[in-house]
């Protein structure tokens, strides 16, 4: 015999209400459908190249060494050579005075460093303002931080002369962005260079959001990641140089991205301390703490870039130029097949038009799907050449708009973007015969 009160299943729900609506995830999916079938994953953003040698040498040497002290804790809110390295470099790149302990804070890569700026920022019914192609990610931190999303989508304007299409030509109108601005609105989220479209907002563009910002009282989680990918002597401005910004603005950034070592999950937060304070009570009260070794293998890389700060030798001078090299040659590969790529200023990535291969990809009259899944699922399984469905980084209310394209990871081997190249000219051989 079991008593009744053991037999009986939890009829409560179990799932709470932040949580509704923000369960599904791209990567999940994709990334599955990448490992079961691609031969060449052009999908996820991280590079197939290895760390410079001058990062992986320090991680080593910290793993190594004598100093055993660096397999325990170390300062919950960043290992101070860390901060204090970062507060440096940062002190040159915004020019003024930076307190590490104050000023710095580390994360477990920037994703939580958004995660922290979400749930220490935003309130119940605080509207926060997402600049369309947004990195996934967003939506759904504001939802379950109780704040509710608002978009405005970088509009396309195609250069009239046939040429091809830039990440500049995406633009935000002017008067929908002060639209979107009221008494409700607590931020607005910036991602320059943006994922997906690798578009590097201009000083122009930076100084409409800024005036919006000091106007209206809001504030900036300025997403960064990207800073050192920029391409064509192009110039990432920092919107918290401008006037009235610094005091309003939290910087993110990433290791991951920076030295081309995304699985450390080393990333930082800049601002001033009246903000910072509430992101370390997050931090603190959530993962408390980042991998000591990373953290000091992450500060040794920043010590060396300080020294060689716009030297050729730097890093942050030597990967762009690499980047911008096999950004060209897979711009070259798609359009020669008839993706119409969208030129990227910045980022691990780039934007084609795909809607010239409609007649390739299979109508599913039952499906809701819009056409770049179906596309990027299409060709992952018939052709072995994973990508990102465009759409997945647009609202609801603005997904339809944006079905003809799809995104496509650059940061790669000369070999893998060779072997995307041969399936490209297969396919297109295949069409023409």
């Amino acid at each position: 015999f079991v008593p009744h009160s053991l037999q009986a299943k939890m009829s409560r729900p179990v799932q709470a209400r932040r949580l509704e609506g923000v369960d599904k995830n791209i990567w999940v999916e994709f990334v599955k459908l990448a490992a079961t079938y691609s031969k060449v994953n052009l999908g996820q953003g991280f590079p197939d190249f290895p760390a410079p040698d001058f990062l992986t040498e320090a991680f080593t040497r910290a793993l190594g060494g004598g100093n055993h002290m660096l397999h325990q804790y170390t300062r919950a809110f960043g290992h101070p050579p860390l901060v204090k390295v970062l507060a440096q470099f940062f002190e040159k790149l915004l020019g003024r005075d930076l307190d590490p302990m104050t000023n710095v804070m580390v994360t477990v890569g920037a994703y939580q460093a958004l995660f922290c700026c979400f749930q220490a920022l935003v309130d119940e019914g605080d509207e926060v303002i997402i600049i369309e192609p947004f990195f996934d990610c967003y939506e759904p931190m504001v939802k379950m931080a109780g704040g509710i999303p608002v978009f405005i989508p970088l509009r396309p304007n195609p250069p009239k002369d046939g040429k091809l299409m830039s990440s500049a030509d995406w633009q935000l109108d002017p008067a929908e962005l002060a639209s979107k601005f009221s008494e409700r609105t607590k931020a607005i989220v910036l991602n320059s260079p943006n994922n997906p479209l690798g578009k590097v907002f201009s000083r122009g563009e930076l100084g409409l959001i800024a005036e919006l910002c000091v106007k209206h009282d809001v504030l900036c989680i300025s997403d960064e990641v990207y800073e050192w990918l920029v391409y064509d002597g192009r110039q990432h401005i920092r919107i918290a140089s401008l006037q009235g910004m610094w005091d309003r603005t939290v910087i993110i950034g990433s290791a991951g991205k920076t030295f081309s070592a995304t699985g450390w999950k080393v990333g930082w937060v800049v601002g001033p301390d009246r903000l910072l304070q509430h992101l370390r009570t997050v931090h603190q009260n959530s993962v408390y703490h980042c991998a000591t070794i990373a953290q000091e293998a992450v500060a040794q890389g920043f010590q060396r870039e300080l020294m060689l700060y716009g030297k050729p030798e730097s890093y942050f001078v030597q990967l762009p130029k690499e980047l911008q090299q096999k950004r060209d040659w897979l711009v070259q590969s798609l359009d020669a097949v008839g993706m119409k790529p969208i030129i990227p200023e910045g980022t691990y990535f780039l934007v084609a038009d795909i809607s010239q291969f409609k007649s390739d990809v299979p109508d599913v009259p039952s499906s809701d799907e819009p056409y770049d899944y179906r596309f990027a699922k299409w060709m992952v399984k018939n052709k072995g050449l994973a990508a990102i469905p465009l759409s997945a980084f647009y609202s609801q209310a603005h997904k339809n708009n944006y079905t003809n394209f799809i995104r496509f990871c650059f940061a790669k081997e000369e070999a893998t973007l060779k072997a995307a190249n041969d399936i490209l000219q297969k396919w297109k051989q295949e069409k023409t015969s």
